[in-house]
């Protein structure tokens, strides 16, 4: 088995835009069998938007702008590290820390009218889900959180691709018996946002709390009608699902809907 632990960073920004967030660095370790480091992958991104770091961006992860300046762009780095991926061959399990580094992969491979197939049929651990769950946590926590929780010695810069990959290799070796790799997966689209799905959530307590029975359009009347677009119906189609799977989970009765 190839163990690919994978971290990327991207131009996050602090304000509204119709253009899309890129990566703009991706960092890369091979684990073997034994889950020793047996080679890395590193490299910057000139992004289309936005190729001028914001202050934000700059502070958070210390890329200077003048090696983005000179960075590849998408298509040449994701033909690197293909070539890079494909020089083992064999089985090969992504370790992420979340599951944004592989949609925003993909989300880059799509807008630059690349091939997805590879990607959508990558095999991927969530290894933050796996800490949460091996370690009985209530809330996600940070690689520089998880490093410390399991006394580890972090090395290089937090936020920086290659060496926070390194890091989440250390917390993998460290939790590697304790992890369920049944919990592998593929890269699924998603239309809702973290917060809508955990406002679903709140809802469900919030109206079972006044004894009433939560239904679907008593969540969406009251904590989404004027607060979140509903124009995509894969959205609302999503967060029906959401809500459906919570009530099965939890299935309280509270008195008739709307009383």
């Amino acid at each position: 088995m190839n163990y690919i632990v994978l971290d990327i960073e991207f131009n996050g920004r602090k304000f509204a835009s119709e253009h899309p967030m890129e990566v703009i660095e991706i960092g890369a370790v091979r684990l073997n069998d034994s889950l020793e480091i047996v080679d890395e992958f590193s490299s910057l991104i000139k992004p289309i938007y936005f190729s001028t770091l914001n202050s934000f961006i700059r502070k958070k992860t210390g890329i200077p702008q003048e090696d983005i300046d000179v960075a590849p762009r998408f298509p040449k780095v994701m033909a690197a590290f293909r070539q890079w991926l494909d020089a083992c061959p064999g089985d090969t399990l992504f370790l992420t820390w979340g599951g944004e580094d592989m949609k925003r992969i993909i989300q880059d491979v799509r807008m630059h009218k690349l091939d997805e197939a590879y990607w959508m049929e990558a095999l991927y651990f969530d290894l933050l889900k796996g800490l949460v769950r091996a370690r009985g946590l209530k809330n996600d926590v940070s690689v520089e959180s998880a490093m410390e929780l399991l006394g580890l010695s972090p090395e290089g810069s937090a936020h920086r691709a290659l060496d926070d990959a390194r890091m989440t290799a250390d917390i993998f070796r460290a939790l590697f018996g304790e992890l369920d790799f049944e919990r592998s997966q593929h890269y699924v689209d998603t239309f809702t946002n973290a917060k809508e799905r955990k406002t679903v959530k709140l809802a469900i307590k919030a109206i079972q709390a006044q004894k009433v029975q939560p239904t679907w359009e008593l969540v969406a009347e009251h904590y989404f009608t004027g607060k979140v677009s509903m124009d995509d119906p894969r959205k609302e189609a999503e967060l029906r699902a959401i809500f459906e799977a919570e009530m099965h989970k939890n299935p309280r009765q509270g008195g008739p809907a709307g009383s």
